[in-house]
């Protein structure tokens, strides 16, 4: 099972790191946000477009890792009729199942594919390639301006 597991990690994260879905400007957006990952130089810009608390649709531009584009290209996947509290939600389960802080009462069931970074875990260096584009996502739902960082 866990080598099942593994694999399936391993070729989610090469097919979304070679051909990441949503990727590109948004020229209609309502929210942006901009994150840098300084240790190992990913750069990840997140756009939303919203129609009250719902969004609508998701994109992300930039430049990273193969685990850094994956987790934004699986993000933007999953994000499109949510409401903010629900992408509130899910960032948070998704950044404690990458870290293993505080992902007691996360429901990878619910999660589904975004459920394949717990194996980030085990690769330490690799966590803020991971969680760059979900702090971007919190600094573009918060409308900050501000360039995020994994640090």
């Amino acid at each position: 099972m866990m080598l099942d597991l593994r694999s399936l990690y391993q070729e989610t994260i090469l097919e979304h790191g070679k051909r990441p879905r949503n990727f590109g400007p948004l020229l209609d957006a309502t929210h942006h946000g901009r994150g840098h990952n300084p240790l190992c130089g990913d750069q990840c810009t997140v756009h939303l477009k919203l129609d009250g608390d719902v969004i609508t649709e998701a994109r992300f531009e930039g430049l990273g890792c193969a685990i850094s584009t994956a987790s934004a290209s699986l993000m933007t996947e999953a994000l499109p009729g949510m409401k903010l509290a629900d992408v509130e939600r899910l960032s948070h389960d998704v950044r404690a199942l990458v870290t293993g802080e505080g992902d007691e009462g996360v429901d990878r069931d619910q999660l589904g594919k975004l459920a394949i970074f717990e194996g980030v875990r085990s690769f330490p260096m690799r966590v803020k390639c991971a969680t760059l584009a979900w702090h971007t996502l919190t600094a573009a739902i918060h409308q900050n301006d501000n360039l995020v960082t994994t640090d």
